[in-house]
């Protein structure tokens, strides 16, 4: 009996695969549970690590075992070159938290370009485009527009969690896949955006438990994908503009997603409910509750939109943090895993693998794959799928 002798292992790659996800030697260490003098002699080809400490690393890198065995490193762009610029994240200095997320949304979406042309799906673009000297309001009436959000409906919306699904069903209608990342801390990035056309792609981070903070990300995030219609911004890689310039880039995302959420005249009706003169805590909660949007982010649209003095703010800020402490946010509740990939890939992703599997253009165990999800789970994911918006719709 022969068997096939599996080439040896590369250790450029194994050097590779390390940096391309983000950790230092110590960290591989370790989690292996060897010297980091073991690392580093792999890499240099000194020392070969054995079969089972190959599976270990390829495991903790999300990375096939063959990979370390090919000739080469693979080639592939900087992850920079995909998402827009981010806030505190340099280029190339991503958490590996995040460098893990942005390869798998990167690489769902390059899954469904596939299948879109294996389908025959048409891709039109989004439809909107922005430039950030244009006045927030009038953007937003266009965003809102495309996305079909009547105030009727808005109003009718029973809770933040209804609140979230809608936008984000009306989002994803436009062309745009919403996603969700898990995993990754919330004060390294609280949402991003791949700027490509078609599909373009708005992440997530599931680590957000209140729902009305993943509407304003969500809405912040599509801004930003409107700025590089409009060929205002580009990947984080190749963004040349000055810190103050970029700065009102975000300033612009902020007050246009505040007017797409919170149309002025929306605004004005609800403060014909009852007297403007005083917003507490109590009141901005309900107002705000009532139209989806952070309390926070309402008071400082009184704010800009001077409705609130700047005194009134501040003790208003006060007088939130004291009550922020009082009620820490709730976690999230457990999900099933059917919800979870909803939750994760969403619907039109999930359509479109299920869509190639009905006809039979790629196999189970590849729809398996691609939506991180057991076989035996697909039934209740199709009944989820093709039923009304669940609020039992899981994070990632």
């Amino acid at each position: 009996m022969t068997t096939t002798a599996l080439p040896p292992v590369n250790p450029a790659v194994i050097g590779w695969a390390r940096r391309e996800s983000g950790y230092g030697p110590e960290r591989i260490a370790q989690r292996l549970q060897v010297a980091v003098d073991r690392v580093l002699a792999w890499e240099a080809g000194a020392r070969a690590p054995t079969m089972r400490q190959v599976q270990n690393l390829a495991a903790f890198l999300r990375r096939p075992v063959t990979l370390f065995f090919q000739p080469a490193p693979p080639q592939v762009a900087p992850l920079a070159t995909e998402y827009r610029r981010l806030p505190g994240v340099t280029p190339g200095r991503e958490s590996p938290e995040l460098r893990l997320a942005l390869r798998q949304m990167i690489n769902r979406r390059d899954r469904a370009l596939e299948l879109s042309d294996e389908l025959g799906v048409d891709l039109p673009g989004i439809g909107l485009t922005a430039k950030h000297l244009e006045a927030p309001h009038v953007v937003a009436a266009r965003i809102r527009t495309r996305l079909g959000i009547s105030d009727i409906d808005q109003l009718a919306w029973k809770d933040g969690w209804r609140a979230w699904r809608q936008w984000r069903t009306a989002t994803e209608s436009i062309g745009v896949l919403v996603f969700q990342f898990p995993a990754v801390a919330l004060d390294e990035v609280r949402g991003l955006a791949l700027l490509h056309q078609p599909l373009p792609v708005i992440g997530i981070n599931s680590k957000e438990t209140v729902p009305e903070a993943r509407v304003y990300t969500l809405i912040h995030e599509l801004v930003h994908l409107t700025l590089a219609a409009g060929a205002d911004e580009t990947p984080a890689l190749t963004d040349t503009h000055d810190d103050q310039t970029w700065a009102t880039f975000e300033q612009f995302a902020d007050a246009t997603a505040s007017h797409v959420i919170l149309p002025r005249g929306m605004l004005d009706a609800l403060l014909g409910l009852g007297t403007v003169n005083r917003f507490d805590v109590a009141r901005v909660r309900s107002l705000a509750r009532r139209v989806g949007i952070t309390p926070l982010a309402f008071a400082t649209r009184l704010l800009t939109d001077d409705l609130m003095s700047r005194s009134a703010y501040q003790d208003w800020r006060s007088e939130w943090a004291t009550w922020l402490e009082a009620h820490p946010p709730k976690g999230g509740g457990f999900s099933l895993p059917d919800q979870k990939a909803l939750g994760r890939n969403g619907r039109p992703f999930v359509r479109l693998v299920f869509d190639a599997l009905a006809q039979n253009r790629i196999t189970a165990t590849d729809a398996a794959r691609y939506l991180d999800l057991r076989y035996e789970h697909f039934a209740k994911l199709t009944n989820r799928l093709i039923g009304p918006i669940d609020l039992g719709e899981g994070d990632a």
